[in-house]
């Protein structure tokens, strides 16, 4: 009998914070590392939250809640839902959890059985494609085009779409493309699910970024189109809109109030109930002007950050970078620069196994780190199936124009050091 269960043996991770142990071993090697690689607002959170936060915390307002969050919390939700997609929304829909997290996971478990199908975009965020492989679910990536700014067509998703399919995901703006689905997509989307979809399917669309759109873009849910509030397990929180990414706060919407009680009920089972305070907190961020001030101040900022990065990409010899409409990441692609370098010779060198196991923009994401301190993130750390041959870098613009100006110069002298790229292939194992 094995120590441990098989399903652990199907739970992925997200190479973003596990890509720690590799920093912090070239820091040890006297490297000064620029940090591209995690998705956290270089930001404090608002005044007026933190403030909040305190006085519930001296008032004594730090005890157990309800399970499913405090009610003037999911009052705040409601009146935001339905100010920003015009739904009806009860605070009995709502469900607060630690982060966005969670609701992956709840909404894994609580609707899709072993066998059943699990639509969701690639790349995407990769703890999608964990808990489908967790739960015994058959994943169904759409892979997104670049040519097509990362958003998938309602044809796209038609041609997967079974009888089988129980659940399809949505991410946009999108973590790691800063693709952004417009109207006309959810449109032909939504019509595509209300015409081919079972009646129970259910739609989980991650909305945390919606409030970081660039060049006047609105945001838009599926969830606001006809027949869709029924179906959309409408998901968001306060990491990224307001830099709480340490507060762990998080919230679903939820089609009916029975589905959400199932959630709380998961809420039972595994977290009891989020800090009271901290909910306190995430009201006051929903709704103090002085917050959302400051969530438009980071989102310009982060647009101006866009402005000098893509165009500085794209200078450089083998990269191509499309400009992302939202969130805070570039997406550039560097097949080119990896046939460049010979990492696509490289590759192709490998032993079997050893391919297995990384893959060209992998190989680059890891010469740029262990030797010229630059952390990034490769392609297949936002979903592994079918992404063979898409060769892309994730960088995240949440640092200042001076540490990004820092970090391309790295870059670029990285694309013209062919020989350093082969005594590293020759000489590093740690990374392996």
């Amino acid at each position: 009998m094995a120590l441990l269960a098989q399903r652990m043996t199907q739970l992925g991770t997200e190479n973003a914070f596990s890509l720690g142990a590799d920093i912090q071993r070239c820091t040890e090697r006297g490297l000064d590392v620029i940090r591209f690689n995690l998705g956290e607002p270089d930001f404090n959170s608002p005044g007026p939250v933190n403030s909040a936060a305190i006085e519930q915390i001296e008032a004594g307002n730090s005890h157990y809640c309800d399970p499913a969050g405090i009610l003037s919390l999911r009052e705040a939700i409601a009146a935001h839902v339905a100010a920003s997609r015009g739904l009806a929304v009860t605070p009995d829909q709502v469900v607060v959890t630690p982060g966005g997290k969670p609701s992956i996971g709840y909404a894994l478990q609580t609707y899709v059985d072993p066998g059943d199908e699990v639509v969701y975009p690639s790349p995407g965020f990769p703890i999608y494609e964990s808990w489908v492989r967790f739960v015994g679910a058959t994943p169904v990536p759409i892979q997104l085009s670049e040519d097509r700014g990362f958003a998938f067509t309602a044809e796209e998703l038609s041609k997967v779409l079974t009888a089988r399919t129980k659940l399809i995901i949505l991410c946009s703006p999108s973590n790691p493309t800063g693709g952004v689905l417009s109207g006309d997509d959810l449109s032909g989307i939504a019509e595509v699910i209300r015409r081919n979809g079972r009646p129970d399917l259910r739609v989980y669309s991650d909305e945390i970024y919606e409030d970081i759109l660039f060049d006047g873009v609105a945001h838009r849910s599926i969830s606001s189109f006809g027949g869709m509030a029924e179906r959309t397990l409408l998901a968001s929180g306060f990491s990224k809109s307001f830099a709480m990414t340490g507060w762990r706060l998080g919230y679903t919407v939820l089609p009916t109030p029975e589905e959400a009680a199932v959630f709380k009920q998961l809420n039972i089972n595994i977290i009891s109930c989020v800090p009271p305070f901290i909910q306190e907190a995430g009201r006051e961020a929903l709704q103090n002007p002085e917050a959302h001030e400051a969530s438009a101040a980071m989102c310009a900022e982060f647009q101006r950050r866009r402005d000098w990065i893509v165009p500085a990409l794209n200078d450089l010899p083998g990269i191509r970078c499309r400009q992302p409409k939202g969130a805070f990441y570039v997406f550039p692609n560097v097949s080119a620069a990896c046939e460049r370098l010979g990492i696509l010779d490289a590759f192709a060198a490998l032993p079997d196994d050893a391919r297995q196991r990384t893959s060209p923009s992998r190989i680059l994401q890891m010469f740029l780190l262990y030797r010229y301190g630059v952390a990034t993130m490769d392609r297949n750390s936002f979903g592994s199936l079918g992404a063979e041959g898409q060769h892309f870098l994730r960088i995240s613009i949440a640092s200042s124009v001076e540490e990004l100006k820092r970090g391309v110069e790295r870059i670029a002298q990285a694309l013209e050091d062919r020989g350093g790229l082969e005594s590293f292939l020759e000489e590093e194992t740690a990374w392996q």
